[in-house]
Protein backbone atom coordinates (compact mmCIF):
# COMPACT_ATOMS: atom_id res chain seq x y z
CA UNK A 1 0.00 0.00 0.00
CA UNK A 2 1.08 3.31 -1.05
CA UNK A 3 0.57 5.74 1.64
CA UNK A 4 -2.54 8.63 1.30
CA UNK A 5 -1.56 12.44 2.46
CA UNK A 6 -4.18 11.79 5.05
CA UNK A 7 -2.08 8.62 6.07
CA UNK A 8 0.46 10.39 6.35
CA UNK A 9 -0.98 12.86 8.48
CA UNK A 10 -2.92 10.48 11.09
CA UNK A 11 0.92 8.95 11.52
CA UNK A 12 2.28 12.30 12.60
CA UNK A 13 -0.98 13.15 14.73
CA UNK A 14 0.00 9.44 16.15
CA UNK A 15 3.52 9.28 17.26
CA UNK A 16 3.85 13.28 18.08
CA UNK A 17 3.46 12.88 21.85
CA UNK A 18 5.91 10.33 21.64
CA UNK A 19 8.96 11.17 19.02
CA UNK A 20 10.88 14.27 18.94
CA UNK A 21 10.83 17.17 16.72
CA UNK A 22 14.32 17.08 15.23
CA UNK A 23 15.15 20.06 13.36
CA UNK A 24 16.15 20.74 9.97
CA UNK A 25 19.43 22.08 9.31
CA UNK A 26 21.93 23.76 6.60
CA UNK A 27 25.40 23.90 5.85
CA UNK A 28 27.15 26.96 3.95
CA UNK A 29 30.34 25.07 3.38
CA UNK A 30 28.31 22.10 1.75
CA UNK A 31 26.19 24.36 0.07
CA UNK A 32 28.97 26.06 -1.49
CA UNK A 33 30.54 22.39 -2.11
CA UNK A 34 27.85 21.50 -3.63
CA UNK A 35 26.38 24.22 -5.73
CA UNK A 36 22.89 23.97 -4.23
CA UNK A 37 21.04 24.77 -0.51
CA UNK A 38 21.58 21.06 1.17
CA UNK A 39 18.86 20.66 4.44
CA UNK A 40 19.96 18.04 6.83
CA UNK A 41 16.99 16.67 8.67
CA UNK A 42 18.95 16.07 12.11
CA UNK A 43 17.72 12.54 12.95
CA UNK A 44 20.67 11.35 15.24
CA UNK A 45 18.61 13.94 17.60
CA UNK A 46 15.43 11.47 17.84
CA UNK A 47 15.03 8.99 19.95
CA UNK A 48 17.01 5.58 20.01
CA UNK A 49 19.33 8.12 17.71
CA UNK A 50 17.76 7.65 14.54
CA UNK A 51 14.42 8.34 12.55
CA UNK A 52 13.57 4.04 12.88
CA UNK A 53 11.54 5.59 16.13
CA UNK A 54 8.97 6.71 13.66
CA UNK A 55 7.89 3.89 12.01
CA UNK A 56 8.24 1.63 15.06
CA UNK A 57 6.08 3.96 17.12
CA UNK A 58 3.94 4.41 14.44
CA UNK A 59 3.29 0.51 13.89
CA UNK A 60 3.09 -0.16 17.87
CA UNK A 61 0.98 2.68 18.46
CA UNK A 62 -1.48 1.66 15.33
CA UNK A 63 -2.33 -1.67 16.89
CA UNK A 64 -5.55 -2.57 18.61
CA UNK A 65 -5.07 -3.73 23.02
CA UNK A 66 -6.50 -7.12 21.34
CA UNK A 67 -3.12 -7.00 18.41
CA UNK A 68 -0.92 -5.54 20.78
CA UNK A 69 -1.92 -7.77 24.08
CA UNK A 70 1.07 -10.18 23.65
CA UNK A 71 3.62 -7.49 22.39
CA UNK A 72 5.41 -7.19 19.15
CA UNK A 73 8.37 -9.00 17.66
CA UNK A 74 10.77 -8.30 15.06
CA UNK A 75 14.52 -9.61 13.94
CA UNK A 76 16.86 -6.66 13.83
CA UNK A 77 20.50 -6.26 14.45
CA UNK A 78 20.75 -2.56 14.99
CA UNK A 79 18.46 0.54 14.99
CA UNK A 80 14.65 -0.90 14.48
CA UNK A 81 15.67 -3.54 17.01
CA UNK A 82 16.02 -0.22 19.58
CA UNK A 83 13.02 1.59 18.23
CA UNK A 84 10.54 -1.17 18.41
CA UNK A 85 11.71 -2.23 21.98
CA UNK A 86 11.15 1.71 23.19
CA UNK A 87 8.07 2.00 21.33
CA UNK A 88 6.55 -1.04 23.01
CA UNK A 89 7.85 -0.14 26.25
CA UNK A 90 5.96 3.10 26.41
CA UNK A 91 3.15 1.53 25.36
CA UNK A 92 3.52 -0.88 27.80
CA UNK A 93 3.63 -4.23 25.76
CA UNK A 94 6.17 -6.58 25.28
CA UNK A 95 8.81 -6.57 22.84
CA UNK A 96 10.39 -9.63 21.57
CA UNK A 97 13.38 -9.12 18.90
CA UNK A 98 15.48 -11.60 17.14
CA UNK A 99 19.25 -10.44 17.34
CA UNK A 100 22.29 -12.27 15.55
CA UNK A 101 24.77 -13.63 17.93
CA UNK A 102 27.29 -10.83 16.26
CA UNK A 103 25.36 -7.78 16.23
CA UNK A 104 27.23 -5.04 18.05
CA UNK A 105 27.68 -5.13 22.02
CA UNK A 106 25.93 -1.44 21.87
CA UNK A 107 23.17 -2.42 19.74
CA UNK A 108 22.47 -5.72 22.47
CA UNK A 109 23.25 -3.26 25.22
CA UNK A 110 20.39 -0.76 23.85
CA UNK A 111 17.82 -3.24 22.97
CA UNK A 112 18.18 -4.86 26.45
CA UNK A 113 18.14 -1.37 28.03
CA UNK A 114 15.15 -0.42 26.19
CA UNK A 115 13.29 -3.52 27.87
CA UNK A 116 13.10 -6.05 24.58
CA UNK A 117 13.60 -9.52 25.08
CA UNK A 118 16.48 -10.68 23.06
CA UNK A 119 16.49 -14.40 21.50
CA UNK A 120 19.75 -14.62 19.72
CA UNK A 121 20.68 -16.25 16.20
CA UNK A 122 22.98 -17.53 13.60
CA UNK A 123 23.60 -14.27 11.38
CA UNK A 124 22.27 -15.26 8.61
CA UNK A 125 18.84 -14.10 6.93
CA UNK A 126 17.37 -17.51 7.21
CA UNK A 127 18.52 -18.27 10.85
CA UNK A 128 16.58 -14.70 11.39
CA UNK A 129 13.49 -15.80 10.21
CA UNK A 130 12.91 -19.04 11.36
CA UNK A 131 13.86 -17.75 14.99
CA UNK A 132 11.21 -15.23 14.60
CA UNK A 133 8.57 -17.55 13.37
CA UNK A 134 9.08 -19.67 16.37
CA UNK A 135 9.50 -16.47 18.52
CA UNK A 136 5.72 -15.32 17.19
CA UNK A 137 4.59 -18.84 17.51
CA UNK A 138 5.35 -19.60 21.35
CA UNK A 139 4.43 -15.45 22.18
CA UNK A 140 1.99 -14.65 20.31
CA UNK A 141 3.10 -11.38 19.21
CA UNK A 142 2.66 -9.23 16.41
CA UNK A 143 4.80 -9.60 14.03
CA UNK A 144 6.50 -7.17 11.67
CA UNK A 145 7.04 -9.87 8.96
CA UNK A 146 4.73 -11.43 6.72
CA UNK A 147 6.23 -15.06 7.60
CA UNK A 148 3.89 -15.80 10.30
CA UNK A 149 0.42 -16.78 10.57
CA UNK A 150 -0.30 -14.91 13.86
CA UNK A 151 -1.39 -11.51 13.69
CA UNK A 152 0.57 -10.21 11.41
CA UNK A 153 1.35 -6.60 11.06
CA UNK A 154 2.16 -6.32 7.49
CA UNK A 155 -1.64 -7.40 6.59
CA UNK A 156 -2.71 -3.91 8.18
CA UNK A 157 -2.48 -1.04 5.66
CA UNK A 158 -0.65 1.35 7.98
CA UNK A 159 2.20 3.71 6.79
CA UNK A 160 5.59 2.46 8.55
CA UNK A 161 9.15 2.23 8.53
CA UNK A 162 10.35 -1.58 8.11
CA UNK A 163 7.20 -2.79 9.16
Amino acid sequence: MIPTLQNIYEAAERIQPHAHRTPVMTNESLNERVGARVYLKCENFQKVGAFKFRGACNAVFSLSDEEAKYGVCTHSSGNHAQALALAARMRGIAAHIVMPENAPQVKKDAVAGYGGKITFCEPTLQAREATLRRVVESTGAASSTHLTTSASLQDRELPRSNF
